[in-house]
């Protein structure tokens, strides 16, 4: 984090990557000058200080204080969270929703927080592999829970768009802590939860 942060303030160098961006163009035998591209690298620049956001978020602001003493030992699930990230591999989208469930032990977490965790992880370079088991990390590390389950299904553009070109080709990843790994009724409540009333991902 501090190769990102520098006292506190977000590094972002948007001329670069405007300098970048008109590299492009020239290199695929466009015209920076015609009208429709005049203003593409500004907008290339502040669309990925949008999107990579979240290397510039500070965990201690996403939480804000909101830890609570609650005297609850049951499953807390939040479903179906939208995403949008970036694969790192070729920098085209991949989005989809991530289920996140923990069970407390003493402490439970606003739950507008939840959602703010999953965009802190997605809006980074990544893979979806990773984004899931930082998810499931950073909630255990915060809440020190009974356990804590991540499961995270994305459409990638770059499997889509390239390469093998399958349009319907959905990737699930999950990571699983505590009571969720040690306890497969734990588990399999949760996996249950998760696919009651679940649609297809769409674009």
């Amino acid at each position: 984090m501090d190769e990102i942060l520098e006292n506190n303030n977000p590094v972002f160098d948007q001329d670069a990557i405007k300098k970048a961006a008109k590299n492009i163009l020239l290199a695929v035998n466009e015209d920076p000058t015609r009208e429709g591209l005049r203003r593409t690298p500004l907008r290339v620049a502040q669309m990925y200080e949008e999107l990579l956001s979240g290397y510039n978020i500070d965990p201690d602001k996403v939480v804000n204080g909101a830890l609570f003493q609650v005297e609850y030992d049951e499953m807390v699930l939040v479903r179906d969270i939208e995403f949008y990230s970036l694969c790192e591999h070729h920098m085209l989208p991949f989005m989809g929703r991530a289920h996140v469930a923990y069970i407390p032990d003493g402490k439970v977490i606003g739950l507008s927080k939840i959602p703010r965790i999953v965009d802190m992880f997605a809006r980074r370079l990544q893979v979806q592999e990773r984004m899931t088991r930082q998810i499931a990390d950073f909630i255990q590390d915060l809440l020190n829970p009974q356990g804590v389950a991540v499961v995270v299904e994305g459409l990638h553009l770059c499997m889509m768009m390239r390469g093998v070109k399958k349009n319907n080709a959905r990737m699930t990843t999950s990571a699983m802590h505590g009571a969720f790994r040690a306890n497969l009724a734990t588990r399999q409540e949760f996996l249950d939860n998760i696919s009651r009333g679940a649609s297809s991902l769409q674009l």
